[in-house]
């Protein structure tokens, strides 16, 4: 019982403090979305990206980043829209995902266009609604209030599940294009 207080207490007082996490929000369509800024490797232009056979639409295709081959997931597809019509403004987001307990995967996300990093109080975080929107609730960590407006924060390692990221660590393992020349 001591425990439980204790625990109780503990929660309380982190609860209490008032850190503002960072949150990268880009656009994917006309909709916000953000992920913490934890979760991001790199932002990169597009380059020349390999569509590979037989893949789901949501699978852009794969990329050499620095001699290795990263999947590049179209993000708008992934989440039910139509695949992201590429423009100057069009970027990829670099974000490593955990495959198993001690394995990750990196793999880029296809954006409309990067905005800005924004801090959302503690206090402007909201769990994710059980319906109201258009996407999968699974792939929302939580709701940031900015303003009057909401920004879905994704849940980045559940935008895709367990089968469909050994899919891309398969993909992820076949020889790119400049490896196979040489």
């Amino acid at each position: 019982m001591n425990e439980i207080t204790v625990n109780s207490t503990i929660n309380k007082a982190l609860g209490s403090l008032d850190h503002p996490s960072q949150y990268l929000t880009f656009l994917v369509g006309k909709e916000s979305f953000a992920i913490s800024i934890t979760d991001v490797n790199e932002i990169i232009e597009i380059s020349s990206v390999t569509r590979v056979p037989m893949t789901p639409d949501y699978i852009h295709g794969v990329i050499n980043l620095r001699g290795n081959v990263v999947p590049v997931i179209d993000l708008s597809a992934r989440l039910g829209h139509s695949c992201t019509e590429i423009s100057k403004r069009s970027c990829i987001v670099l974000v490593e995902i955990d495959v198993t307990d001690d394995s990750t995967q990196l793999i880029g996300m296809l954006v409309d266009e990067v905005k800005e990093i924004l801090e959302i109080p503690a206090e402007n975080i909201q769990p994710a609604p059980d319906f109201g929107t258009d996407i999968r609730t699974e792939f929302i960590q939580a709701m940031g209030r900015v303003g009057d407006d909401f920004i879905i924060l994704l849940a980045i390692n559940r935008v895709l599940s367990v089968e469909e990221l050994s899919q891309l660590e398969q993909i992820s393992q076949q020889p790119s294009p400049t490896q196979e020349q040489i």
